[in-house]
């Protein structure tokens, strides 16, 4: 076996897109995520996991926004009757891609079976797989806020974290030790409000490990330890490249599966009506190949399963044996084992691109014999001696590194507004309520605030796509979270049966705690 070790990290995250009307566009991107992503890595895991000495080891960091959507009746309830819309519409397809068509049936089917079997409870089955020491599970901010653009009011931070911690501890049971800092993004003194919250280690983009002070000796192949106590671990981009990369990696392979052609704009919009749907869209229908980068959608090729499923065997072998001959390099000229970490969103393995559950089932099997061992950033900070300490430089993994995909023309508005809502945030949490009524329109205001702070929808703002859902949404949680203020502050009296209406939408964190926003001495924070 190979010196040293590979750690997989996934991030499995969705922002709160809990809809309460079928076949929207929102409840689209969720259930597209379970019959694409999430279900397919979880038959993976376990089907992977009959014999504890060659069982998968991954880490996995599950948002509490998605936990809370993972969690919720109303959709589990739902998804079957999305899935048999979808499975009815698969024979419309074209004859030249029926064998295509009846892979996909077959897929779907047997991930429907794997949801029928549990109840739709994934939450449970994520949970037995850390309890069985296969997986390590992770959580995130709250709502996936970008912790470096709150920092004005650093209660805000400290409410982003501890309402994810407290998330994470009911639904799984136990009480998360790491933590994927949201976008990989962090600023100096982040790691006091982790140490706060109980988290010990996150994954840094690289240069957040290169450019620490002072510069840590092995780089990123050896996690650090920041001066408040808090592990980090550096993202290797050789690990990771050949896999998240379309254009230069292996989802780019003229053998997998096309992305961007869907059935959904292929049907004639008699056939979508049954759907509710009154113009064409993506349906997670896909049929064709990615064929040749050059050619326009309508020149794509059917896609042929079984000469893909060859195409995956052979780029795992060839993704294990780079990391052996990394291994290898770094273990002659390091005094400690290596390690490889490789961060990817969870929602590339299948989502993005389909095969990818299927490449990391070939990873797990074919990992003994290339001589490759798979390990959790736990298991790491379980096993290493003395880190170098090292304080982390400000960076994330997005465009350029820093932060500028999150702060630019199209959604720098949106900062101002979380300061000033944070601020007014902090002060009521501060001074406290005098009336039992008047604490439940609180805790809803704290819903709604860390709503409107997830990043995703000042992502979605700088991609282009989508911005009328992304801006309304940010702007409607605002507007709710001001009129929960005013009904505080003003004792200004709500429309009748609207506070029920905005529980029911945003019913997300049961447990939330309005003194996590209460005004922190600054002298402690500079502890």
């Amino acid at each position: 076996m190979t010196k040293g070790a590979v750690a997989l990290v996934l991030h499995a995250h969705l922002p709160y897109v809990r809809s309460t009307q079928p076949g929207s566009l929102e409840e689209d991107w969720f259930f597209q995520a379970l019959i694409e992503c999430y279900l397919p890595l979880l038959g993976v895991l376990e089907h992977n996991d009959d014999d504890a000495a060659t069982a998968p080891k991954i880490t996995i960091g599950l948002s509490p926004t998605l936990l809370s959507l993972l969690d919720d009746d109303e959709l589990r309830n739902r998804f079957p009757n999305w899935l048999e819309a979808r499975l009815q519409l698969l024979p419309e397809a074209e004859p030249s891609l029926r064998h295509a068509a009846v892979h996909l049936a077959w897929t779907i089917e047997r991930h429907r079976q794997s949801w029928l079997d549990c109840n739709g409870d994934l939450i449970g089955r994520f949970a037995r797989l850390q309890q069985r020491g296969v997986v390590d599970l992770l959580t995130c901010g709250a709502t996936h806020g970008y912790l470096p653009l709150l920092r004005q009011n650093p209660e805000a931070i400290r409410g982003q974290l501890r309402t994810a911690v407290r998330e994470h501890q009911r639904l799984i049971g136990e009480r998360p030790l790491g933590i994927w800092l949201p976008e990989c993004a962090y600023y100096e003194g982040l790691d006091r409000w982790m140490r706060d919250a109980g988290l010990r280690y996150a994954v840094l983009d690289g240069h957040g490990l290169l450019h620490a002070h002072p510069r840590p000796r092995y780089g990123v192949y050896a996690p650090i330890c920041s001066r408040n106590g808090v592990a980090f671990f550096g993202r290797d981009s050789d690990a990771t490249l050949p896999v998240w990369s379309a254009k230069d990696g292996y989802p780019g392979d003229p053998q997998y599966r096309e992305f961007h052609r869907d059935l959904g704009w292929d049907l004639p919009l008699e056939k979508l009506e049954p759907l509710g749907l009154k113009e064409p869209r993506p349906l997670g229908l896909k049929l064709h190949r990615v064929t040749d980068h050059t050619l326009s959608l309508d020149q794509k090729q059917p896609y042929a399963p079984d000469i893909a499923a060859e195409r995956i065997r052979q780029h795992a072998q060839h993704y294990l044996r780079g990391r052996r001959q990394q291994l290898e390099q770094l273990a002659a000229t390091m005094q400690i084992n290596p390690l490889l970490v490789a961060p990817f969103d969870a929602e590339l393995f299948g989502h993005w691109w389909f095969e990818g559950p299927a490449f990391l089932n070939e990873l797990f099997k074919q990992g003994p014999t290339e001589g490759i061992q798979f390990t959790r950033l736990r298991d790491v900070l379980q096993t290493a001696g003395q880190l170098q300490l090292c304080d982390p430089c400000p960076s994330s993994w997005g465009q350029g590194g820093f932060h500028n995909y999150w702060l630019n023309e199209t959604n720098a508005w949106v900062v101002s507004e979380w300061d000033r809502a944070g601020e007014a945030m902090v002060r009521r949490c501060s001074r406290g309520v005098g009336r039992e009524q008047d604490l439940d329109l609180l805790r809803q205001a704290a819903r709604e605030l860390l709503l409107a702070q997830s990043s995703d929808w000042s992502f979605i703002l700088r991609a282009g796509t989508t911005t009328d859902l992304a801006r309304n949404r940010i702007k409607r949680h605002l507007e709710r979270f001001w009129l929960l203020m005013a009904a505080i502050d003003d004792n200004e009296s709500l429309p009748h049966g609207w506070l029920e209406e905005v529980q029911m939408d945003d019913r997300l964190f049961p447990l939330i705690q309005p003194l996590d926003w209460a005004m922190v001495h600054r002298e402690t924070m500079q502890r």
